[in-house]
């Protein structure tokens, strides 16, 4: 096990009604006006937006209201909510919403405190060395950034989808009532479900040195989301399927998943941030295609993981047994597995792979992941 460092700053609040108190967490740190951050009008139409509006104003606490961040957050958006939290002069960012609500928030704390173009930070221009408190309500469990220091948004003028990383991006506090989570459609349960295996995983198969408490705290985590998964889909209102779904998807890419690894990378979420950037991809549907695709080029490279994956996860012995495994049951619950399934054909595969190679130069995998690999892992995908 090699050396590490670990320390998690935020503070989760999870249970129901739990969101009633963000109004006295946030007014610890005596902050008196927060830019609330959402997506649709649905947290309007719920009753949520008026809870914490509410609990806001018990303590004291102004609000400016920034709404329509979409699915897949684009940089326009985060750009508006910068002059927005400026010209008000915010003292802290609110996100009520899901993963894409609170990575533009993170964006957008960032780039509150910074004078030049927030995209810098973003290709490595500039450092981010400051930011405003970033508090959150998640009402969608897939993307972990309720506990970690990760953002991601897409340019949509160069149409790049890249990340940001900064120990100053830590939520101050995030809230996780399993409740709010219950309007989810299955759609993007199980598109949710297939991200927070893809957090799993990434570190699981690449890293050159693996803990076996980290493994099968890992095989614990994905056997979790497929049986939680299973369960949603034949009762949404199943409280404990939802909080345990919910709280795995949070361990998956807090850190605890990745301790004492050496060596290790993201490939699947390089190959599929091009598919969001690009086609508009739901981040969870891409990745269930990718991941398989990219299983099947890469098992030859790390075969005994994959031996374990498939026995103590589904209770087989064959490397490739696991990873057909996967598949069909990305298939069962309802998650694409195909390229043709978001109609993109193989006539698309170059504009795919040279978007995907600047994303490889990107995470530092440019000499692994050519454009002649890419190109052969998105052929298993068509």
């Amino acid at each position: 096990m090699v050396n590490f460092t670990y320390q998690n700053p935020t503070k989760i609040a999870f249970g129901k009604e739990k969101e009633k108190e963000i109004g006295a967490y946030i007014a610890e740190d005596n902050i008196k006006k927060v830019l609330l951050a959402y997506g649709s009008d649905r947290i309007k139409r719920d009753g949520l937006f008026d809870t914490v509006v509410a609990s806001l104003e018990e303590n004291g606490i102004e609000y400016v209201e920034l709404g329509g961040i979409v699915s897949n957050p684009v940089l326009s958006k985060v750009y508006e909510a910068v002059d927005l939290a400026k010209a008000h002069h915010a003292e802290a960012i609110l996100s009520v919403g899901g993963g894409s609500v609170l990575d533009s928030a993170k964006a957008i704390a960032a780039g509150a405190l910074y004078d030049g173009d927030v995209w810098d930070f973003f290709i490595g221009k500039s450092v981010i060395e400051k930011a405003l408190p970033v508090y959150d309500i998640i009402t969608l469990a897939a993307s972990g950034s309720e506990m970690n220091t990760f953002a991601v948004v897409t340019n949509e003028e160069t149409k790049q989808k890249y990340s940001i990383a900064s120990p100053h991006l830590y939520p101050r506090v995030s809230v996780i009532n399993p409740e709010l989570q219950k309007s989810v459609s299955e759609e993007y349960l199980v598109y949710s479900a297939a991200d927070v295996i893809a957090h799993s995983i990434e570190g699981y198969f690449t890293a050159s040195s693996h803990p076996d408490i980290i493994a099968a705290y890992v095989e614990a985590n994905i056997t979790t989301v497929i049986n939680t998964t299973e369960t949603l889909l034949a009762d949404r209102d199943d409280y404990d399927a939802r909080g345990e779904f919910a709280w795995a998807a949070t361990q998956a890419l807090n850190g605890t998943t990745y301790l004492g690894l050496e060596g290790y990378s993201f490939p699947n979420h390089m190959i599929e941030h091009t598919l969001s950037a690009l086609f508009n991809v739901p981040h969870g549907a891409g990745l269930s295609v990718v991941m398989p695709a990219w299983m099947k080029w890469y098992v030859s490279q790390n075969e005994g993981q994959f031996q374990r994956f498939s026995q103590k996860v589904f209770g087989l012995s064959d490397a490739m047994e696991g990873i057909e495994a996967l598949e069909s049951w990305f298939n069962k619950v309802g998650t694409p597995t195909r390229l043709s399934q978001f109609s993109i054909k193989e006539s698309d595969l170059d504009a795919i792979v040279e978007n995907a190679y600047g994303n490889a130069e990107a995470f530092g995998l440019a000499e692994t992941y050519t454009k002649a690999v890419l190109r052969e892992i998105l052929e298993k995908a068509l």
